[in-house]
């Protein structure tokens, strides 16, 4: 199997060590930089598959850094899971909104990190599979269109760019309208592992999805709100 490379980015000598003595022992390439002017020239010059990427740099930070990849066409899709000794809720929810794909506070625990790390790039790997011409799995309701095999949104015949979450998210509620799914359930089904008091990670995704696909997200036609528990997709 292909080894794949993660770029590690923080301003702690030991945090680096940390990180690339116990990934390249799973089998890791790891790169490593103290900033983020140093992250961004590395990955919009080298062939990256993952980025640990810490909040708190010095000049340009974490938030920043995050910005500028998604605002980036080579490298927008990048997956990044954020890394910082804040534990802050609003921290965490900035950094999703702001598109991170996952988030972990330090101190960590170095197997939580590793199963997210292999979570994530078993989920990409997967999206990068060869796909059909013709998508014959195909979601139509209200004007949307979900194409399964494809991994493919449309509105209107519009087509919507989602993130990797966004798409798994999405596509099991829609496979499965009207069914309630919880919160936890939701987080263990697509992130593959268990969160703890991390429920606000769902709410951040479902609020993405729906400024993309609904007319008012406000009055969501697609994803309803079923109140102190979680969410479904509608009924036709």
């Amino acid at each position: 199997m292909k080894k794949r490379t993660i770029l590690a980015v923080d301003d702690e000598i030991h945090i680096l060590e940390l990180l690339k003595y116990n990934l390249e022992a799973n089998g890791y390439y790891v790169k490593t930089v103290e900033t983020g002017e140093q992250a961004l020239e590395i990955l919009k010059n080298e062939k990256i598959d993952a980025v640990l990427l810490d909040l708190m740099l010095p000049q340009i930070d974490g938030l920043e850094v995050l910005r500028q990849i998604r605002t980036t066409e080579k490298i927008k899709k990048m997956p990044v899971i954020m890394l910082t000794a804040k534990g802050d809720e609003f921290d965490r929810v900035l950094g999703l909104e702001m598109g991170a794909d996952d988030y972990i506070s330090k101190p960590f625990s170095i197997r939580e990190l590793q199963a997210r790390v292999k979570a994530l790039l078993r989920r990409v790997e997967e999206d990068k599979k060869e796909e059909p011409q013709e998508d014959k799995k195909v979601i139509s309701t209200h004007g949307l269109v979900i194409g399964l095999e494809t991994r493919s949104v449309s509105k209107n015949g519009v087509p919507i760019e989602m993130s990797l979450k966004e798409f798994e998210l999405l596509k099991l509620l829609a496979e499965n309208p009207g069914r309630v799914y919880s919160r936890d359930v939701l987080l263990e089904k697509i992130w593959s592992y268990e969160y703890i008091g991390e429920t606000r990670t769902v709410d951040v995704h479902i609020r993405h999805i729906r400024k993309k696909i609904e007319e008012d997200d406000s009055n969501p036609m697609f994803i309803k709100t079923v109140r102190g528990f979680g969410y479904k997709f509608r009924e036709d």
